[in-house]
């Protein structure tokens, strides 16, 4: 993995965060995926692909953050992300959607379970747009830095040095 990461350009997503690029050459990465979700949208034809890293499933329970930051939820950043890689050229039908993320450790007890309640937003949108997941690693225990390659569409992420496809 090192050397294919070694003559790429790296677009980094922070936390409640999104980056489109085009194109052979670019690779887009995010890290610590605990109870957050890593969402990617690439269109093989025109190229085109980015990444969502969301906190929280609903903005209501914080508006203003959610309108000074809409990336931070998933209601508001789903929906403004599937427009903004349309304008970047990207046709609907066309997209894949891989994903990764949703841990739960934080909460032992799963008493906020907010990785499962991203999980469950995201999915809901996505049924609401017709669009499926072809490629998903949620849940569990584990932290992940997920990658996207914009010259293949390859999803994969990393966990304690082992490499895993979504």
């Amino acid at each position: 993995m090192s050397q294919i990461l070694a003559n790429v350009k790296r677009h980094v997503v922070g936390v409640a965060d999104m980056k489109l690029a085009q194109g052979a050459g670019n690779v887009i990465v995010t890290h610590a995926l605990g109870s957050c979700i890593g969402m990617t949208l690439y269109d093989p034809a025109a190229r085109v692909g980015g990444m969502l890293h969301f906190m929280l499933p609903d903005a209501s329970v914080n508006p203003s953050r959610a309108e000074g930051n809409p990336w931070m939820f998933a209601d508001s950043g789903i929906p403004l992300f599937l427009d903004k890689i349309q304008k970047a050229g990207a046709m609907k039908t066309r997209l894949i959607v891989k994903v990764a993320g949703g841990a739960q450790f934080v909460d032992h007890k799963d008493f906020f379970a907010i990785g499962k309640r991203n999980y469950t937003a995201m999915r809901k949108i996505l049924w609401k747009e017709g669009l499926l997941c072809k490629g998903e690693n949620v849940g569990g225990t584990i932290s992940r830095t997920m990658f996207l390659d914009l010259g293949t569409g390859r999803v994969w992420f990393t966990n304690a040095g082992q490499e895993v496809e979504v």
